[in-house]
């Protein structure tokens, strides 16, 4: 079923992330980590549908996206960052595989944090946030989506990965074998991936060589 949603606010969240809130359909669910077929109700873009992950929380009264725009490539991404509060986003039904199993470590790339938001957020509302850790490599600092947010998040331990800069609070390098190998203690435990297609393909393998459980691994499919 595709719902029509009418943007009641547009917010920067860093130099190419916004914020998109909607007024949230009647009846419409979902579970943290999910998302949706979007489409925009502009011509040419009605059936040319990209999948979002919600970023709001299932009991908000409100819907939410948070979404990495790219104004170079001459395509939905770029529609998206000239969107104002008014214009129309069509959504479809939810669906997803980032489905939280227990605590653990989330490693994100770049816009790949944006399933492991509601997540955090839920986990931080319900006071269960202890003992769980986030990995998020970007390339510099200004790219790090929502770092103040995930600093203050009472309970999660934080470590930003940077490739491209040295900047005070992160580390500079990727997110390798080598690199999971210094950083991670317990191979034993949960662990949610999230980012760009090698990179995520690259962690299952490293992950795997040292130790963690098949069956522990959370990724996107």
């Amino acid at each position: 079923m595709t719902h029509r949603l009418t943007i009641t606010a547009v917010e920067p969240v860093t130099h190419n992330v916004k914020q998109f809130t909607f007024e949230k359909p009647a009846g419409y669910t979902f579970e943290p980590g999910q998302a949706t077929e979007v489409g925009l109700d502009k011509d040419g873009f009605r059936e040319d549908k990209h999948p979002f992950t919600f970023t709001a929380l299932p009991g908000w009264t409100d819907l939410q996206f948070t979404i990495k725009l790219y104004p170079e490539h001459d395509g939905m991404t770029k529609q998206i960052g000239t969107l104002q509060k008014g214009d129309v986003f069509l959504i479809e039904d939810p669906w997803g595989t980032i489905t939280y199993k227990g605590k653990g470590t989330f490693i994100a790339g770049g816009a790949g944090v944006t399933p492991f938001i509601a997540i955090l957020r839920q986990l931080e509302k319900d006071g269960q946030l202890d003992g769980h850790r986030l990995i998020f490599a970007n390339k510099t600092s200004s790219d790090i989506i929502l770092r103040d947010e995930f600093s203050s998040m009472d309970g999660l331990e934080t470590l930003y990965v940077l490739s491209e800069e040295e900047a005070e609070g992160c580390e500079k390098g990727r997110i390798d074998k080598a690199f999971l190998k210094a950083h991670v203690d317990d191979f034993a435990q949960n662990f949610y991936v999230c980012g760009p297609e090698k990179m995520v393909k690259d962690i299952k393998s490293a992950l795997k060589d040292l130790g963690a459980e098949p069956d522990g691994v959370v990724f996107e499919e």
